[in-house]
């Protein structure tokens, strides 16, 4: 008995692929909503939404807060899992440490049993890296309140900690060209200091291209090959890669994705997430 293919509607067409060879229908992708938390804004975009919304983190926000300010402001959305990216070291998919700008209460938080979803979350820079990869070796290098790192080699995502290394005279690298190096040194000498970082990290990880991304990297004008501008909207669509299978491993301190990356898209493209 040959196998019925279901009517086509409107809305059923949005939600499935095509049927398989055999005649079932593979499983539906799930909505993705994307949180990027901040030390200064929680911004959150879910597939298929082409505005960001946003509440202020700041000092005293904590992951219960977090998700307290969250929930209403997503309540017209659709959406069936979470991608969360956190300023601040994960492992084995839950935060490792407490964020350094935001209010302890967020390692051992269930943030499954408050959203009442699956949640999958990643440092926010390594989301953000992963939005802004096409091929090759990439370091992502996130010009925020602090910074933000992570390194892409043929498809292997690795997020690190950069931030709180010696650059000079007993300080680290987020010392000087973070927000409080931008602050204690001024425009001038911290887009010096930037260069030189982002001239030694390239060289040390032997990376073919940087990316700079984060609220503070408009303020650069002049940049040198092989470094390029990103978009803090390609955070979200990181959120969005993260639950495509193709990005999926077994290993919790790294995500794969086999083949070449497609050309980065713009969010507005991104409907149900994964294609």
């Amino acid at each position: 008995m040959a196998t019925k293919t279901p009517r086509n509607t409107r809305g059923h067409n949005q939600r499935f692929h095509k049927l398989k060879e055999d005649g079932r229908i593979p499983r539906r992708v799930p909505k993705v909503l994307v949180i990027d938390v901040g030390g200064t804004n929680v911004k959150v975009l879910a597939a298929g939404k082409r505005k960001p919304r946003k509440v202020p983190s700041g000092p005293t926000m904590t992951a219960r807060r977090m998700v307290d300010a969250v929930r209403p402001l997503v309540a017209d959305w659709s959406y069936d899992v979470i991608a969360l990216g956190y300023p601040g070291a994960v492992r084995a998919g839950r935060p490792a440490v407490e964020p350094k700008n935001l209010k302890r209460g967020w390692v051992n938080f269930d943030f499954a049993a408050a959203f009442g979803c699956p949640v999958k979350i990643v440092n926010d820079a390594a989301m953000q890296a992963l939005g802004s990869y096409q091929d090759g070796r990439m370091l992502f290098l996130g010009l925020g309140t602090g910074l933000g790192s992570a390194l892409i080699t043929d498809g292997v995502l690795v997020p690190m900690e950069l931030a709180h290394l010696v650059y000079r005279k007993g300080r680290t690298y987020e010392d000087y060209v973070g927000l409080r190096g931008l602050q204690r040194y001024g425009k001038k000498k911290w887009h010096r200091y930037v260069m030189d970082v982002v001239t030694a990290l390239k060289h040390a990880l032997q990376a073919d291209y940087v990316v700079l991304g984060g609220g503070n990297a408009k303020r650069l004008k002049r940049l040198p090959k092989g470094v390029r501008l990103g978009d803090n909207a390609h955070a979200f669509l990181g959120g969005f890669r993260l639950w495509e299978k193709a990005w999926e491993d077994e290993r919790p301190a790294c995500l794969v994705r086999s083949g070449r990356m497609p050309a980065v898209l713009s969010t507005d493209s991104q409907q149900g997430g994964a294609k």
